[in-house]
């Protein structure tokens, strides 16, 4: 039995409830995609909404409604993060306390903010989705209320208040794109848009290595995937829910999925010339329009849906889009070990105009010949174009050189 999918009704009596509680979040030019698309690409920035992500507004709209006495006791959710500082914001506010299960991996400053908005965290599992079941087991056992990070209808009518607001600030929108976990944004999105503007696309985007979404379509039911493996931990689900899927097979045009070095890339682009904080998650819409995955109309607004991003993975992540934009070059040169030959080394690739990072000089590999010494190079350069000439003068100057791109 299909389940009864959201009405405009109900997203338009979320926003009601939302008024006083989340903010409208700006829209803003993107003109790296713009030129890219040949037409107005837009920013939907719910990386600065309330506890940095968008999932204020499901949880909110689904605890408020709670009766006093659920709220008395208490509600549970599982996330990696953004829904987990949601529900312990939205629980705040309406005065009952939270339990959130967090999968062990998950990024500190997400636990931290979740603790200092008041809620209690547990540990449990590697995924979110081995967070879920530890969840939902804590509400049997205690009574707490479960709030469903996305297959629930109060929290996809909540999420769905975004499109609200992208037909009001941009009403010539052409093409939504968005990040696709659970399925609780994108569902409520193309609830609102198609009931407004039907003539709307939306498209939804995935981690490659999170891609629920393609195999269910196929197999028109969810499916699990096997195993997950993505920087992008907000969306890093292995099932999308039953609710979800039915709103999806219905009302979203086409989903895509995006490498993590195309995440990297995206991430970068923003930081670099949007001067936009987004975690990977948030920007895998972005990502898909940088990469040429979609073919779409424009006007185009891409939600970046999240900020709440790890320092030190921001660190690993500006180094991996350096080295996915070209910019980030690793090299391993053999040389005759004479004296000099480190300076000679040095000497072209300054002439090459590009700047030594780091630097591990090897004599004792047992691959090595007699007599020779392996160098080892991290280099920054001005692009892909830049580093096959690096490459090709130092081969030109007889080095012997292997290439690895790859950031690891």
């Amino acid at each position: 039995m299909t389940p009864e999918l959201v009405s405009l009704a109900d997203i338009e009596a979320a926003r009601e409830r939302l008024r006083s509680v989340v903010r409208t979040t700006p829209i803003e030019p993107c003109r790296p995609l713009s030129a890219k698309l040949g037409g107005p690409t837009w920013l939907k920035c719910e990386n600065l909404q309330r506890a940095g992500s968008y999932k204020v507004r499901g949880a909110y709209v689904r605890i408020s409604r709670l009766s006093e006495e659920e709220r008395a006791r208490g509600v549970v959710a599982a996330s990696a993060g953004n829904h987990a500082q949601g529900v312990a914001l939205a629980a705040g506010l309406c005065k009952t306390r939270a339990t959130v299960f967090m999968p062990m991996g998950a990024p500190l400053p997400k636990v931290a903010a979740t603790k200092g908005y008041g809620a209690r965290v547990e540990f449990a599992g590697n995924t979110v989705d081995e967070a879920l079941v530890a969840a939902q087991e804590f509400a049997e056992r205690t009574g707490a209320v479960f709030i469903h990070p996305f297959d629930h209808p109060d929290v996809i009518a909540g999420q769905g208040t975004v499109a609200l607001e992208i037909l009001e600030q941009r009403p010539d929108v052409q093409t939504i794109i968005t990040g696709i976990g659970g399925g609780g944004l994108i569902s409520g999105l193309a609830v609102a848009a198609k009931a407004l503007r039907p003539d709307i696309t939306i498209i939804g985007v995935q981690a490659a290595g999170a891609a629920a979404v393609p195999p269910a379509l196929r197999a028109g039911r969810p499916v699990r995937l096997p195993s997950i493996a993505t920087i992008a931990d907000g969306i890093a689900v292995g099932r999308c829910g039953d609710l979800t899927f039915a709103h999806i097979s219905k009302l979203v045009d086409e989903v895509v999925t995006v490498t993590d070095e195309e995440i990297s890339r995206a991430l970068l682009m923003l930081l670099e010339r949007g001067k936009m904080v987004a975690e990977p998650a948030g920007s895998v819409g972005v990502a898909a329009l940088l990469a040429g995955h979609v073919q779409v109309k424009t006007p185009v607004v891409a939600v970046v849906s999240g900020g709440n991003i790890d320092p030190l993975l921001m660190l690993r992540v500006i180094e991996h889009g350096l080295s996915a934009a070209g910019r980030y070059l690793h090299v391993n040169v053999r040389c005759a070990d004479r004296p000099g030959q480190l300076a000679a080394l040095l000497t072209l690739i300054a002439e090459q105009r590009a700047n030594v990072l780091d630097v591990a000089h090897q004599r004792h590999d047992p691959r090595l010949h007699l007599g020779e010494v392996e160098v080892e190079l991290s280099v920054e350069t001005r692009g892909a174009e830049h580093s096959d000439q690096l490459v090709s003068a130092l081969r030109g100057a007889g080095y012997e050189v292997d290439v690895d791109n790859a950031f690891s």
